[in-house]
């Protein structure tokens, strides 16, 4: 076991909720896209998020907000490895790949990531069969659709047992590949394919996905357009106190790991929600009066 994945099986060992840093190596992300395109940038950004609390550090060179254009593996490669291979020797916080494409998993982890984040869920040709070899744990993520037109008209007959089925077919089809059960991650992709109202539906609802799909799941709606939309059309940057409050609704719904932009207000909101569930644990029954 490589030192990145036991450091990742450790941290899932703990009871508090992680939080996974958001490094966007893109020009194009919808909310710091270009701003950590330089590697040197993308570096500092990752040491900031390690000491401000990352449990996790999650690199992606291709973005998946809707319209967004694909991007070559050369291109992809060219944007995330060198950050890579620098952080594996830098940070003492396990590295995620944030891709879709079986090459660049393998060369990701070989360069030191110990998971695989894949919003199309190992549906690439060629996908299970790069992954089950390897050391790294895998996240799969529920989307409707593609990237460029998944929010055109995104319809669900019940959306909540919907995500539920896929996660679990997908889950199925890694377990008939090779991939152990203690591998996954399984996340319900708040905001791929879908409305406000299901995304809503989900989050009121992750306890029973939690509960059902019986693996960690992860989520992501940190400074997302559903929270823009809730708090009538703010921008990107204007969606902090949005982002807590899901991510602590998400977490006490049992959400493993969070996905954030913002890590030190996610970390301290999420080690209050650590804090309750120890007093919940530790408490025993007092009379009343």
């Amino acid at each position: 076991m490589t030192e990145g994945t036991r450091r990742l099986r450790e941290r899932l060992a703990q009871a508090r909720p992680l939080v996974m840093g958001v490094l966007n190596v893109t020009p194009d992300s919808f909310s710091d896209g270009g701003r950590f395109l330089d590697p040197e940038s993308a570096i500092e950004q990752a040491e900031r998020m390690a000491v401000e609390g990352a449990d996790i550090i999650d690199i992606g060179g291709e973005s998946t907000r809707p319209g967004a254009e694909d991007v070559t593996l050369d291109e992809e490669r060219r944007r995330v490895l060198p950050v890579l291979e620098a952080l594996a020797g830098r940070v003492p916080v396990p590295l995620s790949i944030d891709t879709s494409k079986p090459d660049l998993m393998r060369e990701a982890v070989g360069a030191g990531a110990a998971l695989v984040n894949d919003v199309r869920a190992l549906r690439e040709h060629g996908a299970p069969e790069a992954v089950a070899p390897l050391d790294a744990l895998v996240c799969l993520m529920h989307m409707q659709g593609q990237p460029r037109t998944m929010q055109e008209a995104p319809h669900y007959e019940d959306v909540v047992r919907e995500v539920g089925d896929f996660l679990q077919e997908r889950a199925d089809a890694c377990f008939a590949a090779g991939i152990a059960r203690d591998r996954l991650l399984l996340d319900p992709g708040f905001g791929f394919g879908k409305t406000l109202a299901h995304n809503l539906l989900l989050l009121e609802h992750l306890g029973d996905l939690v509960r059902r799909l019986q693996a960690p799941v992860l989520v992501g709606m940190s400074r997302k357009r559903m929270i823009g939309t809730i708090l009538g059309g703010a921008s990107s940057d204007e969606r902090l106190y949005g982002s807590i409050a899901v991510a602590v609704i998400a977490a006490d719904r049992g959400a493993r790991i969070v996905r954030a932009h913002d890590v030190r207000a996610t970390r301290e909101a999420l080690d209050v929600v650590a804090a309750m569930r120890e007093v919940q644990r530790s408490a025993s029954p007092v009379a009343a009066g």
